[in-house]
């Protein structure tokens, strides 16, 4: 006779950072429970995987992708893998750049697909070109498959790469005899074939910087311009998920190499919007100002747990692990006034209930 006693919770003992370094992580839960982590590797053209069965210990599989192959359509600079299981298959989609240059642009990324019967690999590309060509460099593909009407969307970023945009604060720039111009990325949205070849219809523009200076976001998005860092001004790295009746998406913002990557979000009652930016954004970044030592938070994901809790994933730095980004997860929520809140940057240890 079948046991109807609930199934034990793993308590686990989190501390971050982890022992990973990853940029723009991201975390599936396969269908036997075992977690697998994908990343960038700075110089590595591909990716590799680490293993868990409890998101503290983490076991390296090795390369799981190769790129720059002769056959292959990419050249370098392989960049944000999202790994989804579906039909018993998984699809590894990723950034890089595209052979395929006659203008010699200095920044030629597209996105990707490529398929594996198992979650290590090895990963081969389902076609010899990009998903599609927007006519302009794209990076940080998130797929999200809508359960009510049965249809895929891809989100992307548009680099800043020659997309001088006027604004507010690129006119500020100028006059402090900073910047002549500010290039800007902008995530744009669009249906995505079921067979994963193409899109349907034209790409929609979902999220921007802001153009004026009183914007309630123009503060912390204008980061890296407002600090002189750099002439670019950056919405990228975005996930969505759905909560209820609405549509979440996280992005990130400002230069991923500096301390002032950090995170926002923004609501909607469609996958392809309109999307409102929360009131509330940032909703994560550097806590050094606080007394910490972690600096650089971005490029999210968000991990969903059985038993209906939510952890924040992303890489940072730290003091100790310098220009390295690592990786850190964090509890995050959604409140009763439908508010996100994460719970991070800790550095501390924290308990975390696996179902």
């Amino acid at each position: 006779m079948a046991s109807c006693a609930p199934s034990k919770k793993q308590e686990i003992t989190l501390q971050n950072p982890l022992p990973v370094e990853f940029g723009d992580p991201y975390i599936l839960r396969a269908s036997s429970g075992k977690f697998y982590m994908y990343g960038t590797t700075e110089g590595l053209l591909g990716f590799k995987t680490y293993s868990s069965d409890d998101l503290v210990n983490w076991k390296e599989e090795g390369t799981v992708y190769e790129g720059a192959t002769p056959e292959s359509w990419t050249v370098d600079c392989f960049w944000a893998p999202e790994v989804y299981e579906r039909n018993g298959k998984y699809y590894l989609w990723y950034s890089a750049n595209w052979k395929h240059n006659p203008t010699n642009e200095g920044e030629n990324f597209r996105i990707g697909v490529a398929v594996a019967d198992n979650p290590t690999g090895p990963f081969k590309e389902i076609s010899d070109g990009p998903v599609f060509d927007p006519g302009y460099p794209i990076i940080d593909a998130n797929v999200y498959f809508d359960d009510e009407n049965g249809k895929a969307y891809l989100y992307y970023s548009r680099c800043c790469y020659k997309h001088p945009v006027e604004s507010e604060v690129a006119d500020w720039a100028k006059q402090q005899g900073w910047f002549d111009e500010i290039e800007e990325s902008w995530i744009y949205g669009v249906e995505l074939n079921p067979d994963f070849s193409g899109v349907i219809g034209e790409p929609q523009l979902m999220l921007r910087p802001p153009v004026s200076m009183s914007d309630t976001q123009a503060e912390w998005e204008s980061r890296s311009v407002t600090s002189k860092e750099v002439n670019r001004r950056w919405t990228e790295g975005s996930f969505l998920f759905k909560k209820d009746d609405t549509y979440y998406m996280m992005y990130s913002a400002n230069f991923f190499g500096g301390q002032n990557y950090a995170v926002g979000y923004a609501t909607a009652k469609h996958p392809l919007g309109p999307f409102e930016k929360s009131a509330d954004n940032p909703v994560l970044e550097k806590n050094t100002t606080h007394g910490g030592s972690v600096t650089g938070t971005g490029h999210n994901m968000v991990l969903d747990l059985p038993d209906g809790k939510m952890l924040c994933v992303y890489h940072g730095r730290t003091q100790a692990t310098g220009d390295s980004r690592v990786v850190f997860i964090d509890k995050m929520e959604i409140d009763d006034n439908g508010r996100l809140i994460v719970h991070g940057p800790t550095t501390e240890k924290q308990q975390i209930s696996l179902p």
